[in-house]
């Protein structure tokens, strides 16, 4: 699709003059004949973009209930498999505003693509999901086999970061099997070729329901949530459990136009809400866009997945405070710098 540009408001066709009564008569015109002054007109569609994971249920939400109808005559929703597909989306015009992590963000901010973040929304969603129910710490899978899904990427980013803050060299101390998606990875676990995987919500909520273990009073569970890396990471840093890890932005031609970028921030943080008091509904509603998961999965993940829409201005300190640790780790998640300002574009 196409980038969308918003037809001009009031002004003669370009290029041509008008005579005295000409000019008369237009000024007289009814402002029904044309949009008001300083106001525009609607975009034809909004594409929104996301992964199958629980910061898209607001996004699809959004589309389901024609959210921005006030500046958009369409909106319509689709998904991105992996981290690669985000960034041809991304820089290719594929879609106006896409969940996507927040370091994928910066990068391509500093490659030059056009892309303003709006919120950080997902603040926790990764788990280790075990076999073994005593292993509560990265120090405890010492010498293990984990399945990792998008490597290089989140989450095996956050994984590489918080084993190092505690001295341990992730790819010497530990077996890690990188699969290509946290879908993969779930796989290999409810089948029993792996014993840990690093899972994103709501992958771990549904490994444990097809495992049956969960609801929480089943006598014995095949699997654990492991490792909470949010507490891991508030635990390394002495900072709070909460991790900006992945928000919405907009990019390409729709940045510039505030009225547009208010509205989804303002229909994103409603979506979230709604998706929040009604957890079922929500989890039928992402199912019917997203065939890999289920209604109970997604019901399940909300309550684990720290979802609060939080604008950038006010996530900025844990943004920049995140985005410093990575480029300590490995400039080449950011992009080789941290990002300019432009990536934080007021809303």
């Amino acid at each position: 699709m196409p980038m969308h540009t918003l037809p001009m408001t009031l002004g003669a066709p370009h290029g041509t003059s008008l005579n005295r009564r000409q000019a008369l008569a237009w000024l007289a015109a009814p402002l029904a004949a044309a949009p008001a002054l300083g106001v525009a007109a609607p975009l034809p569609q909004i594409t929104l973009a996301g992964p199958p994971a629980i910061v898209s249920a607001p996004l699809i939400h959004m589309a389901e209930t024609q959210a921005l109808k006030d500046v958009a005559q369409r909106t319509v929703f689709t998904s991105w498999r992996d981290p690669d597909q985000l960034r041809m989306m991304a820089m290719g015009g594929k879609a106006d505003v896409l969940a996507m992590p927040s370091n994928v963000a910066a990068n391509l901010c500093n490659r030059g693509a056009g892309v303003t973040l709006l919120n950080v929304s997902t603040w926790g969603a990764l788990w280790v999901v075990t076999r073994d129910a005593a292993r509560k710490t990265l120090q405890d899978y010492k010498g293990e086999e984990i399945a990792v899904p998008f490597r290089g990427d989140m989450p095996d980013i956050m994984l590489q970061l918080l084993c190092a803050k505690q001295g341990i060299n992730a790819q010497r101390d530990l077996q890690l099997r990188y699969v290509p998606s946290p879908m993969e990875a779930m796989q290999l676990l409810i089948t029993r070729r792996v014993r840990h995987a690093l899972l994103v919500e709501p992958g771990v909520s549904m490994a444990l329901r097809k495992t049956q273990s969960f609801p929480v009073n089943v006598v014995a569970p095949e699997l654990h949530r492991g490792v909470d890396l949010q507490q891991e990471w508030g635990r390394l840093f002495k900072r709070p459990p909460r991790i900006p890890q992945a928000g919405i932005a907009a990019v390409g031609a729709v940045r510039q136009h505030p009225e547009v970028l208010a509205a989804v921030q303002k229909a994103y943080a409603a979506s979230v809400v709604w998706c929040r008091a009604n957890p079922l509904e929500c989890g039928q509603l992402v199912a019917q866009y997203v065939d890999l998961l289920t209604p109970e999965a997604v019901a399940d993940a909300l309550p684990h997945s720290q979802l609060e829409a939080v604008p950038v201005a006010a996530a900025r300190s844990e943004i920049d405070f995140f985005y410093q640790q990575l480029l300590a780790q490995n400039p080449s998640l950011l992009g080789g710098k941290l990002p300019d300002a432009g990536l934080f574009g007021s809303v």
